[in-house]
């Protein structure tokens, strides 16, 4: 992960966590947050562009969801999402909260929610922002069945083994994972998941 990254990741960290004394009290309606449509979040990267790629990616990916979840009544299927450009806006929403949601990505978790699938979130926060990251789900619309972030001793573990393990507990509670779905190759190495669906992260720009 270069400095860049790191630096983006930090920075997102303390905004959730000042905003985390919003949370308790008066919370903003879902989908309050300004979107920047038309911006560009990072250098070289634009918002609508990146939306284009994203709603490509979910597109290919629906068909299967659909074909999948169809007569799977009784089934414990799951579907695993990264957060961070996966899930939420992160990189192009640094100072709103809460961060606004990935309309192609949430609709399709809520797709496949609908059906009968469960929704877990598998991400590389800290696990201090545990509970603003699944408020800030929560209140743009995503249903979540489970959340994990990174306690001690994942904090000091490579990523994709981290999240591997992860995938390997939700399946250890009986769920066939049917899609995994991250920006990242980190999100999706290391199986534990019949299909990955990559989004775009334009080699790094997007954490």
């Amino acid at each position: 992960m270069t400095q860049t990254i790191r630096a983006r990741r930090a920075a997102a960290a303390v905004v959730a966590a000042t905003a985390l004394t919003l949370v308790g009290t008066a919370a903003a309606p879902a989908g309050a947050a300004t979107r920047t449509s038309g911006t560009a979040g990072l250098k070289g990267v634009d918002y609508d562009t990146w939306q284009r790629d994203v709603r490509t990616a979910v597109d290919g990916a629906m068909p299967y969801i659909t074909e999948r979840t169809a007569g799977a009544h009784g089934q414990k299927q799951a579907v695993v999402l990264d957060i961070d450009n996966s899930s939420l806006e992160t990189d192009f929403h640094w100072t709103t909260f809460p961060t606004p949601a990935i309309k192609p990505v949430l609709d399709l978790a809520r797709y496949a929610h609908a059906r009968g699938a469960a929704v877990f979130f598998v991400t590389a926060r800290p696990g201090i922002l545990d509970g603003v990251t699944e408020w800030n789900l929560r209140q743009v619309g995503y249903p979540v069945s489970g959340l994990y972030v990174r306690h001690l001793p994942d904090l000091f573990r490579d990523v994709s083994t981290y999240k591997t393990a992860k995938r390997t507990e939700i399946e250890a509670q009986g769920y066939t994972i049917i899609a995994n779905i991250g920006n990242n190759t980190t999100d999706l190495a290391g199986g534990h998941a019949e299909r990955t669906v990559k989004l775009p992260d334009y080699d790094g720009k997007l954490s």
